[in-house]
């Protein structure tokens, strides 16, 4: 299809922007998922632990482990009263176990610090441990309905597609792509919050990274990158190798010690990976970011 039959998306004007705004939000009103942490009775802690949760992890494997996460600690004191070990292990195989950790560092932080709730201040929010740019927007557009964007990998995608008429956003975030989004937002602090999360879903749901449903797209009569016939980007994203890697042996490490209530010695650790080196590398690099203590003599557990 060529751009001439089709009539592209301009947000140089409010009126533009609005034309790509109003049919997400009026398509997210009938297909939005029922997530927990979008419950009206969600606290700004809980969007927080569930913003933690969801980076680089799918929604089908965060809700189960979010809601049993809940149930023993719904608030930011009771998590920080609870150890390390109970954490990783409530954790289990959501990956990528020090965000675990900076989780209950970040829930001792609120309750000594913010009275029990994240922040309402960018500056502050981004002080609390592991916190980067991504989460501290969600938490003030999610929990406190402030204006500000949201840019996640879905929406990156969603943008670039339907505007620069590219496959994939850049590999790294943009300025440009900061301020193009900040003026898509809609100048009603909820509304903008609605459409954040609305283009979210519109790219976790149709305008997937491959095989995008185009057809049941609101947008995709003003898509640039449908116009053009769907371009392939230049560069192969890279996929990351699991089979063989030190995260695969990491994760049988943490595996055994999050099963094991007593300390675990270091034959049986052996016994997991056959390659020596990169067990006791891997190892070491668990014992360095403190997700692993050591309690004896070639005796492990996971921190007290």
């Amino acid at each position: 299809m060529g751009s001439s039959h089709v009539r592209l998306f301009c947000v140089r004007s409010s009126g533009g922007a609005r034309e790509l705004v109003d049919p997400v939000l009026d398509w997210y009103r009938v297909h939005r998922r029922d997530l927990p942490w979008r419950a009206a009775s969600t606290t700004p802690w809980q969007v927080l632990v569930s913003e933690v949760m969801l980076a680089q992890t799918p929604v089908s494997r965060v809700t189960p482990v979010y809601r049993e996460w809940l149930e023993r600690w719904p608030d930011a004191a009771s998590l920080a009263a609870a150890s390390p070990a109970e954490v990783i292990r409530a954790w289990g195989r959501l990956g990528y176990p020090r965000r675990a950790l900076r989780l209950h560092q970040t829930a001792m932080v609120v309750d000594r610090e913010h009275g029990g709730q994240p922040p309402c201040e960018l500056v502050a929010l981004r002080a609390l441990p592991g916190v980067g740019e991504y989460t501290a927007a969600a938490v003030l557009a999610f929990a406190y309905e402030q204006r500000i964007a949201v840019l996640d990998t879905n929406v990156r995608r969603v943008l670039a597609r339907v505007l620069d008429g590219t496959e994939r956003a850049p590999a790294s975030m943009t300025n440009p792509e900061r301020a193009r989004a900040a003026a898509l937002l809609p100048t009603d602090a909820t509304l903008a919050a609605r459409w954040s999360v609305a283009v979210m879903e519109l790219g976790a749901l149709v305008c997937f990274a491959t095989g995008p449903r185009c057809e049941t797209c609101p947008v995709s009569a003003g898509c640039a990158w449908r116009a053009q016939g769907y371009p392939s980007a230049t560069v192969a994203p890279r996929r990351q190798a699991w089979h063989g890697t030190d995260r695969q042996c990491r994760g049988q490490l943490m595996a055994q010690l999050r099963a094991s209530h007593e300390p675990v010695s270091g034959a049986t650790l052996r016994d997991l990976w056959g390659d020596d080196a990169q067990r006791e590398r891997c190892l070491d690099s668990l014992i360095g970011d403190r997700l692993v203590d050591i309690v004896g003599d070639d005796l492990y557990s996971l921190p007290s």
